[in-house]
């Protein structure tokens, strides 16, 4: 195999693993779709992910009628595959949290979990008001992938919608100071102008971090008025642009000022 042939090998690789975070658990034949790979390809790349422990199977629940044959085979990223796309500082942010609870207390820890949040709320709350409440989760999740959690929003099979985060840069850190996904759950309920539900996280060792919007909760919400105008500009976490379109069909995320 070729120098080029080797950097598109790992390139392709990398494409899996991404994908695998941000939609797993994921089955092989959704990964070849997705990619344009064959059954073949997808399974040696899988093959190198499992064997550097990017990545781990899990069985598909049954769910209904009890099927015929072996269950699916899924892949979700593993903590050393997730630690592969996080740029925090895991130990010093940890270390210098430890050192706030023990002088000051733990009420000290969440109140700086909330002074981090409100700059999100900042951010967001003047351009979330402007939009009707059926796009206001879409608008929210479009904004955590702009801050690096590959979020989406969905539709719940219970009813309501539910945010999802693929991907943590503080997981670690959350783990041990859980002041950090409280105070994220309270923002959330304050941007979407409702309580929200907190169903899993990544820090406790769940595969996405998932918030449930309750369809009573965003029914309250459908009479909020809209402000006409179409986009707005918020900025990022990292000091970017973001443009949120509020048109009906998407929202549109481009990044300036890098």
């Amino acid at each position: 195999m070729t120098h080029a042939e080797k950097g598109a090998e790992r390139g392709t690789r990398a494409r899996v693993a991404r994908l695998i975070l941000e939609h797993g658990p994921i089955n092989a034949a959704a990964l070849g779709e997705r990619l344009g790979l064959t059954p073949a390809a997808v399974r040696r790349h899988l093959d190198a992910l499992l064997a550097e422990g990017m990545i781990e199977p899990r069985t598909a629940r049954p769910r209904g009628q009890r099927g015929r044959g072996r269950p699916a085979k899924l892949f979700v990223i593993t903590d050393a595959g997730r630690s592969a796309f996080e740029h925090a500082y895991d130990g010093l942010a940890g270390s210098a949290l430890r050192f706030l609870a023990e002088r000051v207390g733990e009420e000290a820890v969440a109140e700086f979990a909330r002074s981090q949040m409100s700059g999100l709320v900042g951010r967001l709350e003047p351009v979330m008001r402007e939009v009707p409440a059926d796009q206001r989760v879409r608008m929210l999740a479009e904004a955590l992938t702009a801050d690096g959690y590959a979020a989406s929003a969905t539709q719940a099979k219970s009813g309501g919608e539910q945010l999802c985060q693929h991907h943590c840069p503080v997981a670690h850190v959350a783990a041990e100071f859980p002041q950090l996904c409280e105070a994220e759950t309270e923002a959330f309920g304050q941007l979407l102008g409702t309580p929200v539900q907190r169903l899993a996280t990544i820090a406790h060792g769940d595969g996405v971090c998932t918030t449930h919007v309750s369809p009573r909760a965003l029914a309250s919400q459908r009479n909020v008025p809209m402000n006409p105008r179409r986009s707005a500009t918020v900025d990022t976490s990292d000091g970017s642009d973001v443009t949120i379109s509020t048109s009906r069909n998407a929202i549109e995320s481009k990044e300036t000022g890098r």
